[in-house]
């Protein structure tokens, strides 16, 4: 829940909190949540400088930079790399400012496929026919050293550093490496699409599932599942929402997926979840309203009483919650259970 300063005031004039009471709290409630991610004007100006710098490096490089030949390019990366360890033991240890560290530390790791590429250009082992800059674009087996070295890199930093932000370049490795390894994995040189939506959905389920586990483990405030969570959510959507049929029970079936989505969204807290969950229930909606039912009268009215029956589920579970969400606690693991608590 979101605590504000004028519900403070309402407690004290409710005589919950005095007002002594309410000004220190609201003194500590601040001075906690400046090193928490989170919708301020200052670490809007921290992400936004730094995923131009990490921009820079990655999706926005040019063809420019070819000129500068691969040893050019791995020097160049070489001497960002070490100004940025440099930067982040400054910013975490002598400023005590965990965002920026961790941003400066992220920029670090995105550098290690333009070192790896550079290194590669240098030595001659690099064919013709794909560049830097395609690196984030396209699909293809020959970046796969590139994703290796940057998932090692990200778990040095990670293990020297624990900063949440750091997951966010090894779960978008893991991501690509799931489509570059699939002409591998089924040692066809030019894979079809269908083949890889399936890989997509699989790899997403994988990644969720060890964001899931890495969230039931992590015990402190540092959220290091979120990035998982993303990614791994939108490789499964994505796949599955892709993935062709003409039959309406696996669109149904589709339905009822997103719909669970929205409720794992509403029990782990996380909002990834619910967005692509509704996006698949809005979508499905609109199938059955344009294609299924085109020229149907009943069918808005159907809806509408469906919407207003979820409502009022949304009623009965609010009188009724704290011994519904008692009950159904109980059926979960003591893993999961804990989770929960521990989010709610």
């Amino acid at each position: 829940m979101d605590v504000s300063r004028s519900r403070l005031r309402q407690a004290v004039e409710k005589g919950i909190l005095d007002a002594g009471q309410a000004g220190l709290l609201w003194e500590f409630l601040e001075a906690s949540a400046v090193d928490t991610p989170g919708f301020r004007f200052t670490h809007v100006l921290y992400y936004l400088g730094g995923l131009m710098a990490i921009g820079a490096m990655s999706l926005f490089m040019t063809l420019g930079w070819e000129s500068f030949g691969g040893w050019g390019l791995l020097g160049i990366a070489v001497a960002y790399a070490l100004a940025g360890l440099l930067l982040t033991e400054n910013f975490l240890h002598k400023r005590r400012l965990p965002i920026p560290a961790g941003i400066i530390a992220t920029f670090v790791v995105v550098l290690t496929p333009l070192a790896i590429y550079g290194f590669q250009v240098a030595m001659g082992w690099w064919a013709d026919g794909r560049v830097y800059r395609d690196y984030h674009v396209y699909i293809d087996w020959r970046w796969i050293f590139m994703e290796l070295g940057t998932l090692a890199a990200g778990a040095i930093l990670l293990w020297r550093y624990r900063l949440p932000f750091l997951v966010m370049p090894v779960a978008a490795t893991l991501w690509y490496m799931s489509m570059d390894l699939t002409p591998f994995i089924f040692g066809q040189a030019d894979v079809n699409w269908e083949l890889r939506k399936l890989v997509s959905l699989w790899s997403g389920v994988v990644i969720t599932l060890v964001a899931l586990w890495i969230d039931i483990r992590t015990r402190g405030e540092k959220d290091y599942a979120f990035w998982l969570y993303i990614f791994g959510v939108t490789a499964f959507w994505g796949g599955l929402s892709l993935m062709r049929s003409d039959s309406e029970l696996n669109k149904f079936l589709y339905f009822c997926i997103n719909m669970l989505l929205i409720f794992c969204g509403a029990a782990l807290r996380r909002r990834v979840f619910a967005v692509f969950g509704g996006l698949g229930a809005a979508g499905y909606l609109g199938y059955l309203s344009w294609n299924v039912f085109k020229d149907s009268l009943l069918f808005p009215f159907v809806l509408t009483i469906i919407g207003l029956g979820v409502i009022w589920l949304g009623i009965i579970w609010q009188r009724h919650e704290k011994a519904i969400a008692l009950k159904l606690r109980g059926i979960l693991p003591k893993p999961l259970q804990d989770l929960v608590d521990r989010r709610g």
